[in-house]
C-alpha cells in the first residue's frame, strides 16, 4: 500500500495485520477515486469515514486537500494512521478522531467537501451513515462508497443522487452528488 501521487508520492503505507477488519483500497480502485475527485480535491475539506489506515484521507492531502479528517472507531486503527501521518509528514492538514462515525457525522463542525466512505462489507453502515453524512456536506459535497459489488444503496439520500457507478470484479464505487434543481437544470 502506497501513496500514489502528489507530496507525499511513493510513501509506502503500514496497515493492521491479522484482521479481516481491515481490507486496504487497492491501488486501482483508490486512483480511480482520486480521478472522479481530481479537480475538486485541491483546498477541500475532506472525510476518510472508517479510516482503517488513513490510506484515502493521506492520498487527498497529498494531492492538495487543505484538511483531512479520519475517522476510526479503533484505537489500533488510529495508531497507524497516526504513524502514516508522520511517516508522510501529512500531519498539518490532518485531524485524527478515534470515535464512532456515527458520533462524528453528529457532532461535525466543518463542512465536508469530499467523503470517502470504505466501512468493513456486509455490515449496513455506509446506508445508515449517508442521511447523517449528506447534513454536513458542502454545497457541491462528492460522497464515494467502497463496498462490495452486491451491496444495494439508496438511489437517493437528503437531495444526494447516485451520480456513477463503477465495477471492479468484486468491488464497486457509488459516487453522490447533489441533486440539480430543476431551476439549475433549465438555464
Amino acid at each position: 500500500m502506497r501513496v500514489i501521487t502528489g507530496k507525499a508520492r511513493g510513501a509506502k503505507l503500514i496497515s493492521l495485520e491479522g484482521t479481516e477488519i481491515i481490507r486496504p483500497t487497492a491501488d486501482a480502485v483508490k486512483e480511480s477515486m482520486f480521478s472522479i475527485v481530481q479537480f475538486d480535491i485541491e483546498d477541500a475539506v475532506v472525510l476518510d469515514l472508517f479510516a482503517g489506515s488513513g490510506q484515502l484521507g493521506i492520498e487527498a492531502l497529498s494531492r492538495g486537500a487543505k484538511k483531512a479528517y479520519f475517522v476510526d472507531s479503533s484505537k489500533a486503527s488510529i495508531d497507524v494512521i497516526k504513524q502514516n501521518l508522520a511517516h508522510t509528514k501529512l500531519e498539518d492538514g490532518a485531524v485524527v478522531i478515534n470515535m464512532p462515525n456515527s458520533a462524528f457525522l453528529r457532532t461535525a463542525k466543518d463542512k465536508i467537501d469530499i467523503a470517502f466512505l470504505d466501512p468493513p462489507y456486509g455490515k449496513g453502515l455506509i446506508q445508515r451513515s449517508l442521511p447523517a453524512l449528506t447534513e454536513i456536506m458542502s454545497g457541491n459535497g462528492i460522497i464515494i462508497c467502497e463496498h462490495e459489488k452486491e451491496c444495494r444503496l439508496p438511489e437517493e439520500e437528503n437531495g444526494f443522487v447516485i451520480s456513477k457507478q463503477y465495477k471492479y470484479g468484486k468491488i464497486a464505487l457509488t459516487v453522490y452528488r447533489r441533486k440539480e434543481s430543476e431551476e439549475t437544470e433549465e438555464q
